[in-house]
């Protein structure tokens, strides 16, 4: 492992990251911010994004500001000005002031390639080892701190280990046992594509609501639009879907023009379908010198756009917990405490936003419209103010560690 002095000068130990997708990656790059000497194993034989794009929304920003990390997201992709809810035909249901929330929060809301923010995540890890091919297979907790074990037959020793392999987590499958994933009754397309048209204006962001249908369309900047679709059918039938981008058109035949077109405008090769599926949240993240971190902790359902943006709350959580405690363990368990309320309530109101978005009778359809449409805008954005609200626990003057970064 590569050597790390926090910004204060300790050296506080050694971690394993399982996982080098947005979370783990970030893990690297705030253990490392606060004296960790850490190195990353990842199950993929090269470093591919997984994935289109994402929204990182305030309270991720803020969150890294706190360790004096700056991503410079708003190079990289661009700021969400507003949601624009609308039928499935074009017709305005209600615009969401994001920009305007943001400001008041005091960090932007960008929408943001993957292969972008991976980018960005790698530069704020610096000179961290990362071993692809690398896949965990099991630990072991002994006096010495924990051994993770890898289906090569290899095996590395660490002070902690932080899972963060996402839904179908190996760390987790040791620490909880067996558990099915709770399938949402619905399929996702998602890609990213160079598209130009008039609909699509800086900081745009585009949901158009159907009957068990939705579609969103993003301008992430650069010339380059991130969309997706959903559809209702059984998890049997989105788990196993093999249809074209054509069927996709097809499925959103006569909704908006800019619909179809961002959808033939695409290459057949980068759509991805995505059956969605969260887990029932857990509340036991760990044991001993282990815990688990984003997806492989609490997998969450998108409505509130806070998958990967959460994750990274979680890795500057972490670090600042592991700089204040007096061991490793009692760093993880204090972590672990300080996140569970706020990550059970993101899981339980993105699965019921969710059910309501993917609405299929015409009467609640009806109903949820009009509702949308005239209630008071600050009770609408009630919810996504609390999810983009970050406020860092106090674990102690110790876990200071940077001066926050200008945003």
């Amino acid at each position: 492992m590569t050597r790390s002095n926090g910004t204060d000068g300790k050296r506080r130990g050694t971690a394993v990251v399982v996982g080098a997708g947005i979370g783990g990656l970030a893990a690297a790059a705030t253990l490392r911010r606060v004296g960790f000497d850490v190195e990353v194993h990842e199950r993929a034989g090269e470093l591919r994004p997984a994935g289109t794009a994402l929204s990182v929304m305030s309270n991720s920003v803020t969150a890294l500001a706190s360790l004096g990390i700056d991503l410079r997201l708003e190079e990289r992709g661009r700021v969400i000005e507003t949601a624009e809810l609308m039928t499935s035909t074009g017709g305005r249901i209600k615009t969401m002031p994001y920009r305007e929330l943001a400001e008041s929060l005091g960090a932007p809301s960008v929408c943001i390639s993957r292969s972008e923010l991976q980018a960005a995540l790698l530069e704020a890890a610096g000179d961290c080892p990362i071993r692809l091919g690398s896949a965990a297979t099991g630990y072991e907790i002994g006096q010495d701190g924990v051994r993770v074990r890898f289906a090569d037959g290899g095996e590395t020793r660490a002070d902690l280990l932080v899972g963060a392999d996402g839904i179908h987590s190996a760390v987790r499958r040791q620490l909880a046992g067996p558990e099915r994933l709770r399938e949402a009754g619905y399929l996702c397309w998602l890609a990213v594509t160079p598209f130009d048209h008039p609909t699509l204006t800086p900081g745009f962001n585009g949901h158009y609501w159907g009957r068990g249908q939705r579609f969103g369309l993003h301008d992430i900047g650069h010339g380059h639009a991130y969309w997706w679709g959903t559809r209702n059918m059984s998890a049997e039938s989105a788990r196993g879907w093999k249809g074209t981008r054509e069927d996709i058109a097809r499925t959103f035949g006569g909704w908006a023009d800019v619909v179809t077109e961002v959808i033939l405008a695409t290459p057949e090769e980068a759509v991805h379908a995505v059956p969605a599926q969260d887990r029932p949240f857990l509340e036991r993240w760990g044991e001993g010198p282990v815990t688990l971190l984003g997806d492989a902790a609490h997998p969450m359902l998108t409505a509130l756009a806070q998958g990967g943006s959460t994750a990274i709350e979680d890795a500057v959580v972490l670090a600042h917990s592991c700089a204040a405690a007096a061991d490793p363990v009692s760093g993880l368990r204090a972590y672990e405490a300080a996140r569970r309320e706020r990550t059970r309530w993101l899981v339980d109101n993105s699965y019921s936003l969710s059910r309501n978005e993917q609405e299929e009778r015409p009467l609640a359809i009806a109903l949820r419209n009009t509702l949308m449409r005239y209630a008071p805008t600050p009770l609408l954005m009630r919810p996504f103010r609390t999810a983009m609200t970050y406020t860092s626990p106090d674990f102690g003057q110790d876990s200071a560690t940077a001066s926050p970064a200008a945003l």
